[in-house]
């Protein structure tokens, strides 16, 4: 089974694409990455390479479920805007591949991969790389990032629908 993590942007969405093991409840690193976008574009034209990037990334890898980061309030109200048109997009074409979608906020994210909510980006990152088994923290930190997300979702989707 394969499982999408996303963390939306619109300048760099991360992408993390993992996949369980017959042990169960184990997941190997598939595939880590961003998806970036040139500042000089409209808001339109990056959302346009976003989704375009996201179908293939979708066909190539057919998962079973898609995680996506959740907006969490910020004082940064452009930021906040750009992001929340990524998601939909993100949001939008996952559901037009009929996937299930979780949605978990940093602070879920940070709980499942470090047990606790407040923890370090350095931390998850940490945890992500050992997981992994890698030689080094995955860059750029979005592409970590999607890869705690995608942790969450395998297992969260696993319990779920008792595939374990």
């Amino acid at each position: 089974m394969i499982i999408l993590g996303i963390d939306p942007g619109t300048a760099t969405t991360g992408y993390g694409i993992i996949s369980s093991t017959k042990r169960g409840g184990e997941f190997l690193l598939e595939d880590f990455g961003v998806i970036e976008t040139d500042r000089h574009l409209t808001d339109a034209q990056r959302l346009e390479i976003l989704a375009k990037d996201l179908e293939k990334l979708i066909k190539q890898n057919k998962p079973a479920a898609v995680g996506v980061e959740k907006l969490f309030f910020t004082t940064n109200q452009k930021t906040a805007m750009t992001v929340s048109q990524a998601r939909g997009v993100i949001l939008l074409i996952a559901q037009r591949h009929k996937l299930p979608i979780m949605e978990f906020t940093p602070l879920q994210v940070k709980s499942f991969i470090c047990g606790y909510g407040k923890a370090e980006k350095k931390q998850v990152q940490y945890i992500v790389q050992k997981t992994f088994k890698l030689k080094s923290v995955p860059k750029p930190d979005d592409a970590a990032d999607a890869l705690a997300i995608a942790l969450c979702t395998g297992h969260y989707f696993t319990k779920k629908y008792n595939l374990i």
